[in-house]
């Protein structure tokens, strides 16, 4: 008889959801193979995640709700689950985050993540972590969800002018990236400023940060180094970065301004006329 891998369901949300997958699926007399066909996935993933070597998917939740008819409960498992893959250092923020009525951000070397698409995000994470790339992936687009929510929060972005420059992924993967930007032009909950070259110097020099706030709550100021993060709601930090923030968008170019040239580097740097007079 084969040696399973047993888990200790307290370990961790992902080896919770791989035991409760196991449970039921005994419960049900069910093989791995014959789950498989169910959910159309092979056996072999299945075992792969109910020993916690795989990460399942917001799609797999779903599916395996609708086989063991569990009432939607693996699908609420699943954002603790692709939330305890991100870095340890990260995932308070994410917590905070995924409550927070209003978030400001400037950043100036890449979109901020709950605007990128899967590619440029696969991008950016294979860079140090090749290995994870999926899991870490799926994490960023579940964080992604609020922005979906009936009451969503308000996002004020402002990007450094670097970013639509700086080519992550490839010249496809921009564009998609300067697509999704633009297609945010006409949402009144997530707003996007350009910061321009020409400003020079600006209130953003000492690099990216969040601005978090709550209707009940403090407001938490979020800044990030290379392995660690620092999370605080210190009043003279939230007054300080608040006020730079405010110069950072008087100094940005407008709403709609910035639309403009978003759309205008998709197609001049990124589009097909520009790669057709790059070959010639």
């Amino acid at each position: 008889m084969a040696n399973v891998r047993q888990l200790d369901p307290s370990a961790s949300p992902l080896d919770y959801f791989g035991c409760e997958c196991r449970r039921l699926r005994e419960a049900a007399g069910l093989t791995l193979e014959a789950l498989g066909k169910i959910l159309f996935c092979t056996g072999s993933l299945i075992g792969q995640i109910e020993t916690a070597q795989k990460v399942p998917t917001r799609n797999f939740a779903e599916r395996l709700d609708a086989a063991f008819l569990t009432d939607g409960s693996f699908t609420r498992m699943i954002g603790m689950v692709l939330r305890s893959q991100l870095p340890n250092w990260f995932q308070a923020y994410a917590d905070m985050e995924s409550k927070a009525d209003f978030i400001s951000t400037y950043q100036c070397q890449v979109v901020y993540g709950l605007l990128q698409p899967p590619e440029y995000a696969a991008a950016l994470v294979a860079v140090e972590n090749p290995d994870k790339v999926e899991e870490l992936v799926s994490a960023r687009m579940e964080r992604q969800r609020i922005l979906e929510k009936k009451q969503q929060p308000a996002v004020w972005v402002v990007l450094d002018e670097a970013v639509l420059l700086r080519e992550v992924g490839g010249r496809e993967v921009m564009r998609k990236q300067l697509a999704r930007l633009v297609s945010f032009r006409n949402n009144p909950w997530v707003n996007i400023q350009v910061l321009p070259f020409s400003v020079g110097v600006h209130a953003g020099m000492v690099g990216s940060f969040n601005l978090l706030r709550f209707e009940d709550d403090p407001d938490i100021h979020y800044s990030e180094g290379y392995d660690q993060a620092h999370m605080t709601a210190n009043p003279d930090v939230i007054r300080e970065r608040s006020v730079g923030y405010a110069h950072l968008q008087a100094d940005a170019l407008s709403v709609e301004d910035s639309a403009d040239l978003i759309a205008r580097v998709m197609e001049e740097r990124y589009g097909h006329r520009a790669e057709a007079e790059n070959v010639a």
